[in-house]
């Protein structure tokens, strides 16, 4: 289904409901894979998701399409994971080296990640990253998004991204290498 079909649906008030459950059906499992790849945890992924889709809710009316609604939802999800790995060294007082170590366990616990060797070493060089250059790096990496289209998700410019993902891309061909 095209984003132009889905939200034609949802701007009718008639098939809005129709529509919007078509948007969570077309975006649910790309969604959920960025989302996982940030949080690592199954249950805490499948809570981010639900707030992704319930902002999504709330604010389709006053999405202005200026950028695809992928982009757009796609922002959304990646503020979420922030704003929820945020809260969370919040929440537990922990500096992002206990969050990483908390995320490297559950990542060799996850069957969802679980894969050869250096596929868990590639994941645990990722968590060490900073959560926004995490970011950008799984989605250039993982979603082989563009430059233009990571800087409309994010914000940012393409040179500062550019910048950021090959730095990322450097820390983690070190931690690879390391052994």
């Amino acid at each position: 289904m095209l984003e132009k079909d889905i939200l034609e649906k949802i701007r009718n008030p008639s098939s809005k409901q129709f529509g919007f459950s078509l948007l969570v059906r077309h975006y649910q499992k790309p969604m959920y894979a960025v989302v996982r790849r940030m949080v690592i945890d199954h249950d805490d992924a499948d809570d981010v998701l639900q707030e992704v889709f319930l902002k999504v809710w709330k604010g389709i009316d006053n999405f202005r399409e200026d950028a695809r609604l992928f982009t757009w939802v796609y922002r959304i999800a990646s503020n979420e994971c922030l704003q929820f790995l945020a809260k969370k060294k919040r929440r537990f007082f922990l500096p992002i080296h206990d969050i990483s170590s908390e995320l490297f366990a559950k990542a060799e616990q996850s069957p969802g990640l679980s894969g050869s060797e250096i596929e868990l070493k590639l994941q645990k060089a990722i968590l060490k990253l900073p959560d926004k250059q995490r970011l950008v790096f799984n989605m250039r990496y993982y979603d082989e998004l563009k430059f233009e289209e990571i800087a409309s998700i994010t914000g940012t410019s393409v040179g500062a991204l550019k910048a950021s993902y090959h730095l990322a891309a450097k820390k983690i061909e070190e931690h690879v290498t390391a052994d």
